[in-house]
């Protein structure tokens, strides 16, 4: 086996031997495949039903995260057993899992709180943009730097005065990226399937 080695792929927490497929992600193409079709699954709802009322959106999100998190956990087990790297793995599903929890115990205090956080940190990020614009050439763009502090800044007064709104439109972001996410990791499992296919994983 080769000193170099190279990441498996995003959220993973493996290794791989340059120049060889490794047989852990090879053997477990089908959890991989299915964490991406959950993903998948996850963003879609998020367009195609913003309507739905956002107790349902995190009941989604819930779900999601509790199976992710499992799967993630069955990863770790399965990498520390054949003495691969597993505690990112451990550590990924463990926190997957409290979050899980926590949103389907507190549905609506988990949204406020995600939206009034979110909310703060632009405000506070868009001052802080404000105030270096004003300390910047204008030949350097200060006019671009002071747009998009204010755009921050309004961003963040939205979230906090209207924070219903501001999630639904927090969801149609949230659900761009795990129909991205998804997409990579659904790939990865058939390009690891076709690899147990034709033979090509690593010999133990």
């Amino acid at each position: 086996m080769s000193g170099q080695e190279v990441t498996a792929g995003h959220g993973t927490g493996l290794t791989v031997p340059s120049g060889a497929r490794s047989a852990v992600l090879a053997r477990n193409w089908w959890a991989i495949a299915l964490r991406g079709a959950l993903g998948i699954l996850f963003g879609v709802i998020a367009f195609v039903m913003p309507e739905v009322t956002i107790s349902v959106l995190i009941f989604w999100f819930a779900i999601y995260m509790l199976v992710d998190g499992m799967l993630a956990i069955m990863a770790g087990v399965r990498a520390a057993a054949r003495h691969e790297r597993w505690a990112t793995l451990i550590l990924e599903g463990a926190a997957n899992l409290i979050a899980g929890a926590i949103a389907l115990v507190w549905p609506i205090v988990t949204l406020l709180v995600f939206v009034w956080l979110s909310g703060g940190w632009a405000i506070v990020s868009g001052v802080l943009m404000l105030s270096a614009a004003f300390r910047l050439d204008a030949a350097h763009g200060r006019w671009l730097l002071a747009l998009g502090g204010a755009a921050s800044v309004l961003w963040g007064m939205m979230l906090l005065i209207a924070p219903v709104p501001g999630a639904v439109i927090m969801t149609w972001w949230l659900g761009a990226y795990a129909l991205m996410f998804g997409v990579v990791l659904l790939s990865l499992g058939f390009r690891l399937r076709r690899g147990v296919g034709t033979g090509a994983e690593a010999k133990p």
